[in-house]
């Protein structure tokens, strides 16, 4: 696998792939199994987060390798689901993935999405619509959802 940290708008992220695949956009600087380098891919890959964050991509146009349970899969698979500038409560979310009482696995879920900004955990909040619980912290996911003119 192939890491790199990159500077965005809201700080350090580190990407990584293999196979040309995303496995990770992950706030900070992370040390990854795998070697230190800028591929193509991650290249490709940080500047359509810099497009994103520029206002110019609403839809990224990547594969990704998504890591998980058969839970999270199919929580990550309708975070995919939901349309750029658009929000979802953890409870409708649970509801679309047919099981409506997994609310909590459901932010669990989100809480350990490895490919952050690319799969939108972002765009979920809670039933009060409150911002709650995200891994780059409340103040990041205020200003994707701004920067999405999501309303929450």
């Amino acid at each position: 696998m192939n890491y790199y940290y990159f500077e965005t708008p809201i700080g350090m992220m580190t990407l990584g792939e293999e196979k040309e695949k995303l496995r990770y956009c992950l706030f900070g600087k992370g040390v990854l199994d795998g070697s230190l380098q800028k591929s193509a891919y991650l290249i490709k890959a940080y500047d359509e987060l810099l497009e994103y964050f520029h206002g110019q991509r609403k839809i990224f146009d990547l594969d990704y390798d998504i890591q998980g349970t058969p839970f999270q899969l199919k929580v990550y698979q309708e975070l995919l689901h939901i349309p750029y500038g658009q929000t979802i409560s953890y409870k409708q979310l649970a509801i679309n993935i047919g099981s409506p009482k997994a609310y909590r696995a459901v932010g669990h879920a989100n809480h350990v999405n490895n490919i952050s900004i690319f799969i939108p955990c972002h765009r979920v909040i809670g039933t009060n619509h409150r911002l709650v619980g995200y891994a780059g912290g409340l103040e990041v996911k205020k200003y994707l959802l701004e920067l999405e003119n999501a309303s929450f």
